[in-house]
């Protein structure tokens, strides 16, 4: 481990609350926050990511946040390089780098180097072009179409995550490969990072309770508007960045395909359906660590657990 950049992971579902946890242990570790969130990565698309504010990064230097516009495709290539980049960067500076989010294979391609040489981003923005044309707005279509190439991912990813979904089957139409057999292999890599990686949980009602909150936040906070702006600007669901959890139900609604009241149902069951599947993600991952929050007096509790399994020096 002598020469490897130590970093910390703070993984979980969404709603967990990794954004206030992850600030105050980057406070008490000396480190820089690295975003590890596909959605935070777009400029303008604030209130229906949940993003953090100015506010709430408490000083903290935080990385792959505002980074391009929504009108780009993000993709896991960019986030590696991007990430790797940023750890090498932070770790010359004498920080921690420390990686917070709920996209684990954003998370798995920076741990464990993933190799995506054979994974070209001109020719994915055509395959993803070509999907969109051939199934549209038809979620249940492009599912079954997964299941009938790639059962086991169809299996793991929900129908209704359709960013996901299109992200599987260009990669099939791209490599000839299942990105489920794909994730097995890099599965057995060893890291060239000394990691500590930490999922954090809690009970489920709760969370799901968290995430209706959070929702009704969003709508009071201007999540329509938001996705008015977007549209002004030209923005569709053939963008990646439509496809986003909150943003693709708000469409249909300002499409008059649903109502408001039915977008804000739907948000709230796909959004539960996602952390659902977070967790099922990490089930099949190893070196884990999980923290479930139940287990603890308080949140300071927490943290100094955390840092002292991450470096038993930190007092």
């Amino acid at each position: 481990m002598g020469d490897k950049i130590k970093l910390m992971v703070i993984a979980g579902p969404t709603a967990v609350g990794k954004t206030s946890l992850s600030v105050r242990i980057a406070q008490k570790l000396n480190g820089e926050i690295i975003s590890a969130d596909s959605m935070q990565v777009y400029r303008g698309m604030d209130i229906g990511t949940a993003k953090i504010t100015k506010d709430e990064m408490g000083g903290i230097r935080h990385h792959l946040i505002d980074i391009c516009d929504p009108e780009e495709d993000f993709s896991v290539i960019k986030f590696l390089e991007l990430a790797r980049n940023a750890v090498y960067d932070i770790a010359s500076r004498g920080k921690i780098p420390i990686i917070v989010g709920g996209t684990g294979f954003y998370i798995q391609a920076l741990l464990y180097d993933i190799d995506f040489t054979e994974y070209d981003d001109e020719i994915a923005s055509k395959v993803r072009d070509d999907v969109l044309n051939r199934f549209g707005s038809d979620a249940s279509d492009m599912h079954e179409y997964l299941k009938s190439i790639d059962p086991e991912s169809a299996r793991d990813i929900h129908m209704n995550n359709r960013k996901k979904v299109l992200h599987a089957i260009e990669y099939f139409e791209i490599t000839g490969k299942k990105i489920s057999d794909h994730n097995k292999e890099e599965r057995e890599k060893k890291s060239p990072y000394d990691f500590k990686y930490f999922v954090i949980t809690d009970d489920r009602e709760k969370i799901y309770k968290n995430i209706d909150i959070r929702v009704d936040k969003m709508i009071e906070s201007g999540l329509v508007d938001e996705v008015r702006s977007l549209r002004r600007r030209g923005l569709t669901q053939n963008n990646i960045s439509m496809l986003g959890l909150s943003y693709k139900e708000i469409d249909d609604h300002l499409n008059d395909k649903i109502t408001l009241d039915e977008a804000i149902r739907l948000i709230k069951r796909d959004t539960r359906h996602f952390a659902r599947k977070q967790l099922t993600w990490w089930k099949r991952e190893k070196d884990i660590i999980y923290v479930d929050k139940r287990n603890y007096e308080d949140i300071d509790s927490l943290i100094s657990y955390m840092c002292f399994v991450f470096s038993p020096n930190i007092v």
